[in-house]
């Protein structure tokens, strides 16, 4: 047994009495037995059980049937042999939360100094008084003593900090609650093909007991350990548990043991379950680690990603063999340089938004901290200055208290400008976005696995789509067919049209060379479409054969699963299935269906009208590619063909040479399968276009066939200059003498591709990896790929967002991926891109409100003690500012909803700034009208209202209406400046869908009657005092006129601010490696002057291009459309240098210059690929 297995076995050996009296197993022997492999386990199960039969009679199940138990029987085998789910880690309290929240430094200081002030304020040194240590005017105005008033403020500002805190605790604790709604929500979806009851029924994967019999097959994560009862060319990838890469073959005769986490990759099957949960050998791995338990912090991480209770061991695992000769100094070593690779790898790499974000914030704390320091410095310096210098006081004893209870005060102030300074509501905001877009995205059939590919999705430039299911309806019918030297197209054969010895092979290599969890069942709905369980390909070709008036259930009661001599089951590699059948005479027959022109180069002979055997010679399937395969193929449908082959029985072959046996073939005929475009998918090509994205087709059919869906889809138009090819001339024109990938051969491919057909996974991970590392354009390319079978895993992984079919993705697919699309349709990638741009801008709109509100209070802060020795806003009046500016302005401007509009621009891109200069403009421009109004009223709004003076009053002086009116003037200028908010690139309807959103009008209006309360019944803890009806309205007034101040500010054109007014801009990534070879690169300086002269050329150029559309716009009332088409889809198109339509930042003119050079650089590029492939045969 392996080492610490016993662990966690102390249950099981309370149950092993109760295992033994109903089952004739126990736990821990199923247990030993899984950690048997190969010969080993063969002969452990011979010397304990005879054979797998044994073995299921007495766990009570059935290898045909399955368990035939009701709900208490199934319980009781949970209860005995544990649940198939390993405990998560608990969730944590509220109480933990709110300690969390606590630890933030700026809060920890504000407490010790608020709990500092509040001691001072209650010591008072015998027989002394403030008086007597501090000039008179100090203490003007001091109606409230300052021993009946001092300790309030302090009070407050604990107080303020208890509710922030809670703010944070309850922001907190919904946020992991929702996460955990979604991980339950991911984990209802993960179900397993389990036969129960004679049945084949797909069950959730937590319920699985042991004793159940499971339908394994290509694509599978296995859900539990188990004994395989029955193999078809079965393969899994073990290396997730054992570190070796190779994949193991599993059969009663080689190696029977699966186990759970590992990747069917090959064939089909059933297997026999044996240990679920924590009792898999995935479970004590997970034991010994602690994750079980919560010890290990790795795991929840995990989880939150998306990871499912049984999918942990498809994550990296620690092997269960020890590879012989390692020491634990080579193991550290390894360990060490995986962490680095971790680190450097592109998955791991910080989102566009989030580089962004964490450049910003620290640039603003910096400034934060700065600013606070020198108040504080400021304060100090003033006050000594005054006290010491001019009115000639000495520091004595009995004064220190008073003295230093300034000192906490400044340095109070001081900590409240940095925690204002500082947006600690980035963090929050983002995490409200994006929680409430993943919500959301659910409704749209995205299930998000990784949050931050949520906002990736917004910045996407490339999409490389599959065409079946994503662009196409995947209900798939055979609609035309060659059979018996016939092209039938108006309409398909009937069985008396065929002879007979072409309809027996039809029908049964069709029935039994297909999946036989492929099946059509009866309509749901009377008059509807019969159902299509399974593989829509195959789905297609079973409903034929019951065109052709024949059943292939009866077929299959007779050829049960278990007579399958060999299959050669589907995968991207062979693009073919073959299944071998032993005759009742010992002989054997090879049915294959699969790509046309594969199966036909396999093919030497033909059945011809009469049923005959005729020779098939090259010229013959020449010919038959042309007129046949061709003209489906062009009409957009996907081309099968069928063959088959007879064996003696005295003389088989070696069934393991797949290419021997698969020869050869007589070809019985060929299929047309029709899968209709999605209605809905040409506008939503249309609409990539239009935002800057530009769509691929990566398939595998026939390369007219890809054409022409792609043509109707949109991807391609006749005018545009793109490039159709398949993976052989794909793979021609990227790859050197040495059969080397060159990146600069595949830049030359990479921006005309459209469509790519026949390709495998390797091709699309190429083309993926190829279109990410390019450095042709100026910003790295940010790419969506979409993928449905287990050889996609790299390529999704390689996208920096991976798209897994939900209905057609195999669960490798669905591991690989980052989200999953639950209805497999394109139109739900462009609601993604939608959601993505939105998450980008709620968090702008929420920065460009933070920011002025920054810049506002720290100024005025800032002024306030360098001028009037104190903060004109008080400590707690900045909390509840930045109450309002972090945690109920995230809330409010994170969840607004997206719409139409974000489709219409370019993605912002990698080296875009955050804060462009329309915002930057919006935050200057209204911090101007705002200290405008305040430094107005501080200065001069005793005069204006008639009221006292709140200026230079003492520490704990009474409030005064005179500074009520400069803070309640502040919060609501800030109140309505967040509608101005709602808008960042320039648009003046800053009302405009404002009502669709519940939450910011809720927030909104709250914040405005929580104001009230805090002005009117403050007090001393808020400095406030109640005001007049004239003070209010005047207050109104001048937060209203922020709408009107926005509108002046819109007015102000970009192009007269200078470039340096955008933030938060992060560098285009470089490749370390190109980035050294160009440090090692002589620049050629008639390379630079050649340079300027094609730039000057094609300024020309696009100046005569703009020109001959202006004329056509005249000429069609079709210009718009096309012109779209046109410029999103042509590299020489001059899209980038006109103007837009919507509102869209200027800040763009210096990418302009980098776009036209990389223009240049793309077209000579071309010109050298078209110089060395002078033969174009797969240009559209």
């Amino acid at each position: 047994m392996a080492p610490g297995v016993e662990r966690g076995q102390n249950h099981a050996q309370l149950l092993n009495t109760e295992s033994n009296e109903d089952y004739e197993c126990s736990l821990n022997e199923l247990k030993t037995l899984m950690e048997f492999r190969g010969a080993e386990g063969i002969q452990k199960i011979k010397e304990s059980y005879e054979d797998i039969n044994g073995l299921c009679k007495r766990l009570k199940t059935s290898p045909t049937d399955g368990l035939s138990e009701g709900p208490e029987q199934l319980e009781r085998r949970r209860t005995i042999f544990g649940k198939n789910l390993i405990p998560p880690k608990k969730p944590k309290t509220f109480l933990e939360l709110v300690w969390e929240a606590v630890q933030d430094v700026t809060l920890i200081i504000l407490i010790v100094a608020a709990l500092i002030s509040l001691g001072l304020s209650f010591y008072k040194p015998p027989g002394q008084t403030e008086n007597t240590c501090l000039p008179e005017n100090y203490a003007a105005g001091g109606e409230a003593g300052e021993g009946a008033a001092g300790w309030i403020e302090s009070a407050a500002i604990l107080g303020s900090v208890v509710v922030v805190v809670l703010v944070t605790a309850i922001n907190d604790y919904t946020k992991e609650k929702q996460f955990r709604g979604l991980q339950n929500k991911i984990e209802q979806e993960q179900k397993f093909a389990t036969i129960r009851n004679k049945q084949i029924l797909e069950i959730p994967v937590a319920d699985i007991v042991v004793g159940d019999i499971t339908q394994v097959k290509y694509g599978d994560l296995l859900p539990a350990d188990g004994v395989v009862i029955q193999s078809n060319d079965l393969k899994v990838d073990e290396s997730s548990l054992t570190g070796e890469s190779d994949h193991v073959k599993k059969g009663l005769e080689v190696d029977p043991f699966m186990l759970a986490g590992t990747h069917v990759m090959e064939g089909s099957g059933r297997m026999l379950v044996t240990a679920v949960g924590v009792n898999s050998q995935t479970g004590i791995i997970f034991s010994l680690l602690g994750a079980s338990e919560g010890e290990d912090d790795e795991t929840p991480n995990n989880r939150a990603d998306g990871q499912i209770n049984h999918d942990h061991g498809g994550q990296e695992m620690i092997p269960l063999t020890e590879r012989v000769g390692e020491t634990p100094e080579d193991e550290e070593e390894e360990a060490e340089e995986a962490i680095k690779k971790k680190k450097t790898s592109r998955r791991k790499e910080q989102s566009v938004l989030q580089a962004k974000l964490t450049k910003l914030a620290v640039q603003i704390g910096y400034g934060g901290f700065f600013v606070s320091i020198l108040t504080v410095l400021i304060l100090i310096i003033i006050f000594c200055a005054e006290i010491f210098g001019t009115y000639g006081f000495t520091w004595r004893s009995e004064c220190t208290s008073v003295y230093v209870q300034y000192f906490v005060k400044f340095f109070i102030i001081g900590v409240t400008v940095l925690v204002v300074a500082v947006p600690e509501g980035l963090p929050l905001a983002v995490t409200i976005s994006l929680a409430f877009s993943v919500i959301k995205m659910m409704k749209d059939n995205n299930l998000v696995r990784h949050l931050d590919a949520c906002e990736t999705m917004g910045n996407a430039t490339a999409i490389c789509s599959d065409k079946t299911g994503t662009l196409t309806t995947n209900r798939m019918t055979v609609v035309e067919c060659y059979m018996a030297g016939k092209h039938y197209t108006a309409g398909l054969p009937k069985h008396s049209d065929i002879p007979g010895s072409i309809l027996q092979p039809l029908v049964t290599g069709i029935s039994v060379n297909s999946a036989y969890t492929s099946k059509i069942l009866s309509p749901e709905k009377e008059g509807g479409q019969p159902m299509q369980v399974g593989n829509k390909t195959e789905c297609s070709l079973l409903g034929f054969v019951g065109d052709l008036g024949r059943d292939y259930e009866s077929i299959r009661k007779d050829i049960t699963e278990e007579k399958l001599y060999k299959v050669y089951t589907f995968n991207s590699v062979r693009k073919s299935m073959s299944t071998v059948i032993q005759n009742e005479d010992g002989s054997f027959r090879l049915y294959t269906k699969g790509a046309s022109e594969i199966v036909l180069k396999k093919c030497t002979t033909i059945l011809d009208g009469t049923g005959e055997v005729i020779r098939f010679t090259v010229a013959d399937r020449n010919q038959m590619v042309k007129d046949v395969i061709e003209c489906m193929a062009s009409n957009g449908l996907r081309t099968i063909a069928l063959g088959y082959r007879d064996f003696p029985a005295d003389s088989p072959p070696n069934w393991e040479q797949e290419n021997t046996v698969v020869s050869n073939l007589t070809c019985i005929g060929i299929t047309g399968i029709e899968d209709p475009v999605r209605p809905e998918v040409p506008d939503a090509i249309i609409k990539c276009q239009r935002a800057g994205i530009t769509v691929r087709m990566v398939t595998g059919d026939n390369i007219n066939t890809a054409r022409s869906i792609a043509a109707k889809c949109g991807i391609i138009n006749p005018q545009d200059d793109i490039l159709v090819m398949d993976g052989k001339e794909f793979n021609r024109r990227i790859r050197n003498s040495k059969g080397e990938i060159e990146q600069s051969r595949l830049d030359a491919v990479w921006p005309k591709l459209r469509v790519l057909a026949r390709s495998s996974p390797t091709d699309k991970h190429t083309l993926v990896k190829g279109i990410i590392d390019s450095t042709v354009t100026p910003v790295r390319e940010v790419v969506a790929v979409t993928g449905d079978g287990t050889n996609d895993g790299p390529a999704l992984k390689k996208a920096d967002v991976g798209f897994a079919m939900g209905i057609a993705g195999t669960d490798v697919a669905k591991e690989a991926s980052d989200i999953i699309l639950t209805d497999d349709n394109f139109t739900s990638i462009v609601k993604a891109v939608k959601w993505g741009r939105n998450v980008y801008d709620s968090i702008a709109k929420f920065l460009q409100f933070q920011l002025t509100v920054n810049v506002v209070a720290v100024i005025v802060a800032f002024l306030g003690a360098c001028i009037l020795r104190d903060s004109p806003l008080k400590a707690v009046q900045m909390l509840w500012v930045n109450l309002i500016m972090d945690t109920l302005a995230s809330l409010a401007l994170a969840t607004e909803q997206p719409t139409d509009a974000l489709l219409l621009r370019k993605p912002y891109g990698r080296n875009k700034a955050l804060i462009s200069r329309t915002m930057m403009k919006n935050i200057l421009g209204h911090a101007f009208y705002q200290l405008v109004v305040i430094f107005t009223l501080i200065f001069a709004g005793d005069v204006i209202f008639d009221i006292d003076s709140g200026r230079g009053l003492s520490l704990h002086s009474a409030p005064t209406q005179h500074f009520t009116i400069v803070f309640n003037t502040f919060v609501l200028m800030q109140i309505f400046n967040e509608i101005n908010a709602r808008r960042i690139h320039g648009e003046r309807d800053v009302f405009n869908g404002v009502f669709t959103n519940p939450i910011f009008c809720t927030i909104l209006v709250g914040t405005f009657i929580l104001q009230v309360f805090i002005v009117e019944f403050g007090g001393q803890a808020f400095t406030t005092t109640g005001l007049t009806l004239s003070q209010w309205l005047w207050c109104i007034f001048f937060g209203l006129f922020e709408l009107v101040w926005g509108q002046i500010v819109s007015s102000i054109p970009n192009k007269k601010l200078p470039k340096f007014l955008t933030i938060g801009k992060s560098k285009p990534e470089e490749d370390e490696t190109l980035r050294r070879e160009a440090a090692d690169t002589v620049p050629d300086l008639a390379d630079q002057n050649l340079r300027r002269g094609q730039i000057l050329w094609f300024r020309g150029l696009n100046r005569i291009q703009q020109q001959i559309r202006v004329v056509n716009a005249f000429r069609s009332s079709l210009y718009e459309t096309r012109h779209y088409k046109r410029s999103m889809n042509s590299l020489t198109s001059i899209h980038d240098f006109l103007p837009q339509q919507h509102h869209h930042d200027d800040d763009d003119e210096e990418e302009e210059v980098q776009q036209l050079v990389t223009s240049v650089q793309v077209l000579a590029s071309e010109e050298n690929a078209t110089e060395n492939n002078q033969t174009q045969n797969s240009v559209a």
